[in-house]
């Protein structure tokens, strides 16, 4: 078998590309991964690990649709995973809280959360708002400035470090080639993909896969495809271990299964090579404490930054390529909350050869003024 030839090249090897590349080999598949080394941006390692549904998909239903079909498979997705690696990724799907600090907060909520119109087929989760008492009687630790929230069954969180670590576990066991410091430079197509490497090496696939995140932008045309992805860069404070006081995960504030405390709560429009400065993690901890007054007694152990992968409106793109049969490109800023439906739903369509109708919401075609007009 000539090592540097397969029937799929998934090119990014972060939480999308290496859960599909999982799916794709535990179906038979031969699969080769191309991954950047260790300093690239990857958002995988600076997410924030929600399994999340609430205000998923306001303004596109179709995506609503697919986060909650995504959460019902997580339970399913989580056990598989845990089975191949025996590590435990720290599933929990308690319900999570969107805590308001005014009123101005509160009623935001309000008109993102589609409360009670989850009758029927429309695809919103259930979700409530509480006010701050009824807040306190499932968060006893909040503070005084909590005026209420939104609170949905469905959502939960995992151990964010150990469920990348699981994935790529889980698909070396399947027989995937993970080939780390292997940029993809140029790709050609004759029937077949030649990928070219900026070692010089070559990798010929009959299909190809990009989950680059970024990168994805400079690799779809080359296989007639678009990926107009930008960076918006999130922060996350990690505080010291302590004593399990938070059963919920919070939008914006969790406490993992190990004692820490993520804080993340930054939306910052800049490139991934800006200065990160103190003065939005300032904010983050001033918010995080106005919800939470013990944390103040916490220290700080770690702080650092992420480019996370945003299309024009927010919304994942995948999409398959009519010039280049066998193409697929798969992108979104929900790697962990949409893993199980990558999985599950996704990769059988891969496998099909071509993506049906219902992935037609999330084409990058929707980005062409010229066929709205």
């Amino acid at each position: 078998m000539n090592l540097n030839s397969c029937d799929f090249a998934v090119i990014g090897g972060g939480l999308v590309g290496a859960t599909i590349a999982r799916g794709l080999a535990s179906g038979g598949s031969r699969v080769i991964v191309l991954d950047e080394g260790d300093l690239a941006l990857r958002a995988s390692r600076g997410n924030f690990a929600l399994v999340w549904v609430q205000g998923k998909g306001s303004d596109m239903p179709r995506y609503a649709e697919w986060t909650c079909q995504s959460v019902s498979l997580w339970r399913e997705f989580c056990t598989e995973i845990e089975a191949e690696t025996g590590l435990d990724v720290g599933y929990r799907q308690p319900g999570g809280f969107h805590l308001a600090l005014s009123e101005r907060e509160l009623e935001y909520l309000r008109a993102t959360r589609h409360v009670g119109q989850q009758s029927g087929t429309t695809p919103y989760p259930p979700c409530e708002i509480m006010s701050a008492s009824e807040i306190r009687s499932r968060l006893p630790h909040v503070g005084a400035e909590v005026v209420g929230g939104s609170y949905c069954p469905l959502d939960g969180h995992v151990n964010a470090l150990r469920l990348f670590r699981a994935i790529h576990r889980a698909m070396i066991v399947h027989g995937v080639d993970y080939r780390p410091n292997s940029r993809v430079t140029e790709i050609e197509f004759d029937g077949a993909f030649r990928l070219r490497l900026e070692d010089a090496g070559t990798i010929k696939a009959d299909r190809l896969l990009l989950a680059a995140g970024l990168d994805n932008a400079r690799l779809a045309p080359m296989v007639g495809l678009a990926a107009p992805v930008r960076s918006q860069r999130g922060q996350i404070l990690v505080t010291e271990k302590t004593l399990p006081f938070l059963h919920f995960p919070i939008a914006t504030v969790q406490q993992t299964d190990e004692g820490t405390v993520l804080i993340g709560d930054s939306q910052e429009e800049v490139g991934p090579e800006g200065p990160v400065t103190t003065g939005i993690a300032s904010v983050m901890a001033s918010r995080a404490m106005r919800m939470f007054p013990s944390l103040a007694e916490l220290k700080i152990v770690r702080w650092w930054d992420c480019a996370r992968v945003l299309s024009p409106d927010g919304y994942p793109i995948y999409d398959h390529s009519e010039s280049h049969p066998g193409a697929f490109l798969a992108t979104c800023h929900s790697g962990v909350t949409l893993a199980a439906a990558h999985a599950k739903l996704l990769v059988p369509a891969v496998l099909n050869g071509k993506l049906p109708e219902q992935f037609a919401a999330f084409s990058s075609r929707r980005f062409d003024v010229r066929a709205h007009c």
